[in-house]
Protein backbone atom coordinates (compact mmCIF):
# COMPACT_ATOMS: atom_id res chain seq x y z
CA UNK A 1 0.00 0.00 0.00
CA UNK A 2 1.68 3.32 -1.07
CA UNK A 3 1.31 6.28 1.93
CA UNK A 4 3.34 9.16 2.89
CA UNK A 5 4.85 9.30 5.71
CA UNK A 6 8.06 8.80 7.98
CA UNK A 7 10.87 6.09 8.38
CA UNK A 8 11.63 8.11 11.54
CA UNK A 9 10.56 10.93 13.81
CA UNK A 10 11.54 14.45 12.04
CA UNK A 11 12.74 12.19 9.03
CA UNK A 12 11.53 13.77 5.98
CA UNK A 13 8.43 12.94 4.30
CA UNK A 14 8.46 10.70 1.74
CA UNK A 15 6.57 8.07 -0.42
CA UNK A 16 6.51 4.47 1.76
CA UNK A 17 5.27 0.87 0.88
CA UNK A 18 3.31 -0.36 4.06
CA UNK A 19 1.03 -3.35 5.03
CA UNK A 20 -2.57 -3.31 4.02
CA UNK A 21 -4.20 -2.93 6.64
CA UNK A 22 -7.14 -4.90 8.55
CA UNK A 23 -10.12 -3.70 10.46
CA UNK A 24 -10.01 -4.92 14.11
CA UNK A 25 -13.82 -5.60 16.09
CA UNK A 26 -15.09 -1.34 16.27
CA UNK A 27 -13.53 -0.48 13.14
CA UNK A 28 -13.68 0.43 9.79
CA UNK A 29 -11.27 0.00 7.05
CA UNK A 30 -11.59 3.14 4.45
CA UNK A 31 -10.23 3.54 0.65
CA UNK A 32 -9.21 7.00 0.93
CA UNK A 33 -10.09 9.31 -1.65
CA UNK A 34 -8.64 12.45 -0.12
CA UNK A 35 -6.76 13.77 3.22
CA UNK A 36 -6.86 16.63 5.09
CA UNK A 37 -3.31 18.24 6.06
CA UNK A 38 -2.75 20.92 8.65
CA UNK A 39 0.04 22.09 10.97
CA UNK A 40 -0.71 18.66 13.56
CA UNK A 41 0.59 16.84 10.88
CA UNK A 42 4.17 18.54 11.48
CA UNK A 43 3.75 17.78 14.98
CA UNK A 44 3.26 13.82 14.22
CA UNK A 45 6.03 13.78 11.73
CA UNK A 46 8.64 15.25 14.68
CA UNK A 47 7.07 12.84 17.50
CA UNK A 48 5.39 16.05 19.56
CA UNK A 49 2.25 14.92 19.01
CA UNK A 50 2.29 10.96 19.76
CA UNK A 51 -0.96 9.48 18.21
CA UNK A 52 -0.23 6.09 19.00
CA UNK A 53 1.40 5.33 15.20
CA UNK A 54 5.67 4.62 15.59
CA UNK A 55 7.87 4.73 12.39
CA UNK A 56 7.78 3.77 9.48
CA UNK A 57 4.09 5.41 8.87
CA UNK A 58 1.56 7.15 7.14
CA UNK A 59 0.98 10.53 8.47
CA UNK A 60 -2.60 12.38 8.74
CA UNK A 61 -5.31 12.14 11.26
CA UNK A 62 -8.02 13.28 8.78
CA UNK A 63 -9.32 11.56 5.10
CA UNK A 64 -12.62 10.71 3.38
CA UNK A 65 -13.17 7.65 1.68
CA UNK A 66 -15.41 5.13 0.98
CA UNK A 67 -15.66 1.88 3.21
CA UNK A 68 -14.42 -0.92 2.04
CA UNK A 69 -14.88 -3.30 5.38
CA UNK A 70 -16.01 -3.17 8.26
CA UNK A 71 -14.87 -5.20 11.29
CA UNK A 72 -16.90 -7.15 14.06
CA UNK A 73 -19.65 -5.41 16.04
CA UNK A 74 -19.87 -2.03 13.89
CA UNK A 75 -23.56 -0.96 13.37
CA UNK A 76 -24.76 1.48 10.49
CA UNK A 77 -22.14 1.11 8.28
CA UNK A 78 -21.15 -0.70 5.06
CA UNK A 79 -18.98 -1.28 2.43
CA UNK A 80 -19.43 1.92 -0.32
CA UNK A 81 -20.79 4.16 2.48
CA UNK A 82 -19.04 7.57 2.02
CA UNK A 83 -17.60 9.16 5.25
CA UNK A 84 -15.10 11.38 6.58
CA UNK A 85 -13.22 10.81 9.81
CA UNK A 86 -10.72 12.31 12.49
CA UNK A 87 -9.34 9.31 13.96
CA UNK A 88 -5.82 7.79 15.97
CA UNK A 89 -3.72 6.88 15.25
CA UNK A 90 -2.08 8.48 12.45
CA UNK A 91 -1.83 7.34 9.10
CA UNK A 92 -4.54 9.04 6.91
CA UNK A 93 -2.08 10.04 4.20
CA UNK A 94 -2.57 6.18 2.53
CA UNK A 95 -4.26 4.79 0.08
CA UNK A 96 -6.51 2.79 2.94
CA UNK A 97 -6.84 4.21 6.52
CA UNK A 98 -8.63 2.16 9.56
CA UNK A 99 -10.68 4.39 11.86
CA UNK A 100 -12.58 3.71 14.63
CA UNK A 101 -15.80 3.50 13.96
CA UNK A 102 -17.78 5.81 16.24
CA UNK A 103 -14.94 8.36 14.74
CA UNK A 104 -16.67 8.00 11.36
CA UNK A 105 -19.79 10.48 9.90
CA UNK A 106 -21.61 9.93 6.67
CA UNK A 107 -20.55 12.56 3.79
CA UNK A 108 -23.48 14.09 2.59
CA UNK A 109 -24.59 13.53 -1.41
CA UNK A 110 -22.88 17.14 -3.57
CA UNK A 111 -19.66 17.81 -0.79
CA UNK A 112 -16.63 17.09 -2.66
CA UNK A 113 -14.25 14.34 -0.98
CA UNK A 114 -11.98 16.84 -0.69
CA UNK A 115 -13.92 19.26 1.32
CA UNK A 116 -14.97 16.40 3.59
CA UNK A 117 -11.11 15.39 4.39
CA UNK A 118 -10.25 19.03 5.03
CA UNK A 119 -13.42 19.43 7.77
CA UNK A 120 -13.00 17.03 10.51
CA UNK A 121 -9.80 18.39 12.46
CA UNK A 122 -10.89 22.24 12.01
CA UNK A 123 -14.68 21.79 12.88
CA UNK A 124 -14.20 19.59 15.65
CA UNK A 125 -11.34 21.24 17.10
CA UNK A 126 -13.41 24.91 16.44
CA UNK A 127 -16.68 23.26 18.54
CA UNK A 128 -14.61 21.90 21.45
CA UNK A 129 -13.39 25.20 21.98
CA UNK A 130 -16.22 27.26 21.54
CA UNK A 131 -18.00 24.04 25.04
CA UNK A 132 -14.93 25.01 26.83
CA UNK A 133 -15.74 28.80 26.64
CA UNK A 134 -19.36 28.17 27.27
CA UNK A 135 -20.40 30.75 24.52
CA UNK A 136 -24.29 31.94 25.00
CA UNK A 137 -26.32 33.73 22.77
CA UNK A 138 -25.64 37.59 22.87
CA UNK A 139 -22.74 37.33 24.48
CA UNK A 140 -19.53 39.10 22.52
CA UNK A 141 -16.55 36.37 21.78
CA UNK A 142 -12.92 37.05 20.15
CA UNK A 143 -11.04 34.46 17.89
CA UNK A 144 -8.11 35.93 16.95
CA UNK A 145 -6.35 34.00 14.39
CA UNK A 146 -9.37 33.52 12.51
CA UNK A 147 -7.56 33.81 9.33
CA UNK A 148 -6.82 30.26 9.08
CA UNK A 149 -9.40 27.13 8.49
CA UNK A 150 -9.63 26.69 12.19
CA UNK A 151 -10.24 30.37 12.74
CA UNK A 152 -13.06 30.20 10.48
CA UNK A 153 -14.86 27.80 11.50
CA UNK A 154 -14.58 29.13 14.77
CA UNK A 155 -16.04 32.39 13.48
CA UNK A 156 -18.97 30.36 11.48
CA UNK A 157 -19.43 28.11 14.81
CA UNK A 158 -19.67 30.89 17.36
CA UNK A 159 -21.62 33.36 14.99
CA UNK A 160 -24.34 30.03 14.63
CA UNK A 161 -24.64 29.86 18.78
CA UNK A 162 -25.61 33.71 18.39
CA UNK A 163 -22.41 35.21 19.27
CA UNK A 164 -21.10 38.67 18.49
CA UNK A 165 -17.84 37.83 16.79
CA UNK A 166 -14.96 40.08 17.09
CA UNK A 167 -12.01 38.16 14.20
CA UNK A 168 -8.40 39.21 14.07
CA UNK A 169 -7.03 38.57 11.09
CA UNK A 170 -4.89 40.21 7.92
CA UNK A 171 -7.90 39.97 6.03
CA UNK A 172 -11.81 40.91 6.80
CA UNK A 173 -14.30 39.78 3.53
CA UNK A 174 -14.05 35.83 4.10
CA UNK A 175 -14.51 36.42 8.14
CA UNK A 176 -17.90 38.51 7.29
CA UNK A 177 -18.97 36.63 5.19
CA UNK A 178 -18.92 33.86 7.89
CA UNK A 179 -20.43 35.87 10.59
CA UNK A 180 -17.95 38.57 11.92
CA UNK A 181 -19.33 41.81 12.55
CA UNK A 182 -15.59 43.21 13.49
CA UNK A 183 -12.45 41.93 11.85
CA UNK A 184 -9.16 43.43 13.47
CA UNK A 185 -5.39 43.49 12.06
CA UNK A 186 -3.63 41.45 14.49
CA UNK A 187 -0.45 43.37 12.77
CA UNK A 188 -1.32 46.54 14.80
CA UNK A 189 0.06 45.92 18.27
CA UNK A 190 -2.97 47.85 20.05
CA UNK A 191 -6.02 45.40 18.61
CA UNK A 192 -6.72 43.91 21.82
CA UNK A 193 -6.90 47.48 23.25
CA UNK A 194 -9.03 47.88 20.26
CA UNK A 195 -11.53 44.98 21.15
CA UNK A 196 -12.23 46.71 24.25
CA UNK A 197 -13.19 49.89 22.75
CA UNK A 198 -15.58 48.14 20.64
CA UNK A 199 -17.12 46.55 24.01
CA UNK A 200 -17.91 49.84 25.62
CA UNK A 201 -14.44 50.68 27.30
CA UNK A 202 -11.11 49.62 28.35
CA UNK A 203 -12.69 48.53 31.70
CA UNK A 204 -14.48 45.91 28.97
CA UNK A 205 -14.23 43.31 26.59
CA UNK A 206 -15.05 40.06 25.29
CA UNK A 207 -16.95 37.89 27.35
CA UNK A 208 -14.81 34.61 25.77
CA UNK A 209 -12.15 34.47 23.57
CA UNK A 210 -11.05 31.06 21.26
CA UNK A 211 -6.99 31.89 20.34
CA UNK A 212 -6.04 30.40 16.67
CA UNK A 213 -2.57 32.06 16.54
CA UNK A 214 0.34 30.52 17.40
CA UNK A 215 1.80 32.20 21.04
CA UNK A 216 -0.92 34.50 20.39
CA UNK A 217 -2.94 33.92 23.89
CA UNK A 218 -0.56 36.20 25.75
CA UNK A 219 -2.37 38.75 23.19
CA UNK A 220 -5.99 37.56 23.38
CA UNK A 221 -6.38 37.41 27.30
CA UNK A 222 -5.77 41.27 27.14
CA UNK A 223 -9.31 41.43 24.88
CA UNK A 224 -11.28 39.52 27.55
CA UNK A 225 -13.02 41.19 30.50
CA UNK A 226 -12.25 40.25 34.14
CA UNK A 227 -13.63 37.12 35.09
CA UNK A 228 -14.37 35.56 31.22
CA UNK A 229 -12.75 32.62 29.63
CA UNK A 230 -10.16 32.13 26.99
CA UNK A 231 -9.54 28.77 25.39
CA UNK A 232 -6.01 28.37 22.83
CA UNK A 233 -5.70 25.50 20.28
CA UNK A 234 -2.18 26.32 20.25
CA UNK A 235 -0.75 25.17 23.32
CA UNK A 236 0.19 28.20 24.76
CA UNK A 237 -2.09 29.09 27.81
CA UNK A 238 -1.44 32.60 29.34
CA UNK A 239 -1.12 32.87 33.41
CA UNK A 240 -4.01 33.21 35.05
CA UNK A 241 -5.31 36.61 35.51
CA UNK A 242 -8.33 38.64 36.46
CA UNK A 243 -10.30 35.80 37.17
CA UNK A 244 -10.76 34.53 33.15
CA UNK A 245 -10.78 30.73 33.07
CA UNK A 246 -8.60 29.14 31.01
CA UNK A 247 -8.91 25.86 28.79
CA UNK A 248 -5.92 23.84 26.91
CA UNK A 249 -7.85 22.57 23.70
CA UNK A 250 -6.63 19.14 22.39
CA UNK A 251 -8.80 17.69 19.76
CA UNK A 252 -10.43 14.56 20.38
CA UNK A 253 -12.26 12.53 17.46
CA UNK A 254 -16.05 12.35 17.91
CA UNK A 255 -17.87 10.71 14.83
CA UNK A 256 -21.31 12.02 16.21
CA UNK A 257 -20.27 15.39 16.72
CA UNK A 258 -18.49 15.22 13.39
CA UNK A 259 -21.64 14.33 11.62
CA UNK A 260 -23.90 17.03 13.44
CA UNK A 261 -21.04 19.78 12.13
CA UNK A 262 -21.10 18.82 8.43
CA UNK A 263 -24.56 19.93 8.38
CA UNK A 264 -24.21 23.28 10.29
CA UNK A 265 -20.77 23.89 8.74
CA UNK A 266 -21.88 22.63 4.72
CA UNK A 267 -21.60 24.02 2.03
CA UNK A 268 -18.94 27.11 2.22
CA UNK A 269 -17.24 27.32 5.44
CA UNK A 270 -14.13 25.16 4.17
CA UNK A 271 -12.59 26.09 0.93
CA UNK A 272 -9.73 23.61 -0.55
CA UNK A 273 -6.74 25.80 -1.97
CA UNK A 274 -4.86 23.26 -3.59
CA UNK A 275 -4.53 19.23 -3.81
CA UNK A 276 -1.33 17.16 -4.23
CA UNK A 277 -1.00 13.38 -4.89
CA UNK A 278 0.84 11.41 -1.88
CA UNK A 279 4.03 11.14 -3.42
CA UNK A 280 3.90 15.35 -3.19
CA UNK A 281 3.23 15.60 -0.02
CA UNK A 282 6.29 17.09 1.56
CA UNK A 283 5.30 19.77 -1.30
CA UNK A 284 1.63 20.27 0.06
CA UNK A 285 3.32 20.60 3.79
CA UNK A 286 5.46 23.48 2.39
CA UNK A 287 2.36 25.37 0.69
CA UNK A 288 0.36 24.74 3.46
CA UNK A 289 3.57 26.91 5.56
CA UNK A 290 3.34 29.53 2.71
CA UNK A 291 -0.17 30.53 4.16
CA UNK A 292 -3.56 29.96 2.32
CA UNK A 293 -5.77 32.57 3.35
CA UNK A 294 -7.67 30.32 4.94
CA UNK A 295 -8.75 27.93 2.75
CA UNK A 296 -7.51 23.95 3.00
CA UNK A 297 -4.71 21.95 1.42
CA UNK A 298 -5.48 18.34 0.67
CA UNK A 299 -3.97 15.01 -0.80
CA UNK A 300 -5.56 12.45 -3.72
CA UNK A 301 -4.22 9.08 -3.01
Amino acid sequence: MRAAGVDRFGAEIRLLDLPEPAPRPGEVLLRVRACGTGNWDEFVRTGDWDTGARPPMALGVEAAGVVEAVGADVRGLRPGDAVTTHSLPAGSWAEKFIAAADHVATVPSGMPMTVAAALPVPALTADQALDAVTVRPGETVLVHGAGGVTGGVLVALAARRGARVIATASRADRLLALGAVEVLDYHEPDWPERVRALTSGSSAGVDAAVNAARAGSADAVRAVRDGGRLATITADLPPAERGIALSDIVVVPDGARLARLISLLAPNAITVAASYPLADAAAAMERLGQGTHGAAVVLEP
